[in-house]
């Protein structure tokens, strides 16, 4: 049987803008990136995980795909080029595809040649559509890297870049690829922002996820992407579920019938036994409704002895990106030679309507070097996806 290895990492997001610093502030349970900002909304201030770093332009060749989404995604991609050009060279740059997950791309690009055309009464000179085509972050990506191989981008909210890791297997495993480019980014913008304070769904202050006192999510950012290929690695990507249970335009499924679907799809096609896992990172938005359903689904496959954590309120929530990123962390996680897990930062207070899942602290290894990790993403529609990756022996 073929398997597949998750080769190298690239990640730019509100812990930091190279492997190194998010892995040193997401074990320390750094919440710097998160900052209060009126910016994408003036009169309901919000946190908001952005990202602090410089982000480089891009290089004249794709300047008209130049826009902060894909310069995130170029702050992501030069940390795994080096990889990439490797493929190339050993495969062909027809045999090296890209497969992109977001929800916004270029919007907020589009936001603010509006409002330069309210003002000025016309668009400013270095807008472009193609910024906010949810293709850009893909059509930008096979031109930078000097690939051309399938370019694909998936886009089904915030599950879209968990989505795009089963596409690249997919390329690779119908022989249309030999290594595939693959991750997400997504931008804080205006749009984003407001929308879900329309839903009520937006916390005054950072995100709490499992609490009590949960009140609501923070908008995040960032871009991460990985070399998926054959050639055997330190990480395995061993299990992809998938499923659509269509509940609710925006709510989850209260019983989390399609959360546990998708767990037990990613869990079947691992050939694992839900003991296997060692650590969870949860979707944990911090609603009240995606948290109760997770944790019921949670303890219901896994019982309540398993690690997990929720990273987003150290991230925020990077909607179509949020599920690279998370895989990601994953990724740090088991690439670290220590047993700690990605700890869950909130205020401590246990909701007794909900299971009493193995929430980690701070510091807290489990007792063993974590082996095999497992991170949900849920997205509206009930469009779910679960991925497995584990370390190599």
């Amino acid at each position: 049987m073929t398997r597949f290895f998750l080769n190298e990492l690239g990640i730019v997001c509100a812990l930091g803008a190279d492997k190194t610093r998010v892995y040193a502030a997401m074990m320390a349970g750094d919440q710097a990136g998160m900052t209060m900002t009126d910016a994408f909304s003036p009169s309901a201030p919000c946190v908001v995980g952005a990202v602090d770093a410089t982000l480089a332009p891009l290089p004249d060749r794709v300047a008209y795909l130049d826009c902060r989404n894909n310069r995130l995604l170029r702050a992501a991609a030069d940390q795994i080029l080096g990889a990439v050009q490797r493929a190339v060279e050993r495969v062909g740059a027809e045999r090296v595809g890209v497969v992109i997950g977001t929800s916004t791309s270029g919007i907020a690009e589009g936001e603010r040649a509006i409002a330069h055309w309210r003002r000025d009464g016309r668009v400013h000179a270095t807008y472009d559509y193609r910024h906010q085509r949810l293709s850009s972050g893909s059509d930008f990506l096979v031109r930078y890297l000097d690939i051309d191989g399938p370019a694909l981008t998936i886009s089904t909210a915030c599950s879209s870049s968990a989505h795009a890791f089963g596409a690249a297997r997919r390329l690779i495993r119908n022989d249309l690829c030999d290594a595939v480019v693959v991750g997400g980014a997504d931008t804080v913008s205006a749009l984003t922002v407001r929308g879900f304070q329309s839903l009520d769904a937006v916390s005054p202050g950072i995100s709490n996820p499992m609490s009590a006192h949960r009140d609501g999510i923070n908008i995040g950012e960032g871009a991460c992407v990985m070399l998926l290929t054959r050639d055997e690695s330190d990480v395995e990507l061993l299990g992809v579920g998938a499923s659509s249970d269509a509940h609710h335009i925006s709510a989850p499924d209260p019983t989390g019938r399609g959360a546990l679907r998708a767990m037990r799809g990613a869990l079947a096609d691992a050939g694992l036994a839900p003991a296997a896992i060692d650590y969870i990172n949860l979707h944990g938005t911090g609603t009240p409704l995606n948290d109760a359903m997770e944790s019921r689904a949670i303890a219901e496959l896994f019982g309540t002895g398993t690690a997990c954590s929720s990273t987003k309120p150290l991230t925020g929530h990077a909607l179509g990106a949020a599920g690279a990123i998370e895989l990601g962390l994953c990724w740090l996680t088991l690439n670290a030679n220590h047993s700690v897990c990605p700890p869950h930062v909130w205020d401590g207070a246990r909701d007794p309507e909900l299971p009493d899942l193995a929430l980690v602290a701070r510091g807290d290894g489990g007792g063993r070097r974590p082996s095999r990790c497992l991170s949900n993403s849920f997205a509206f529609g009930g469009n779910n996806a679960t991925l497995i990756i584990g370390r190599v022996a």
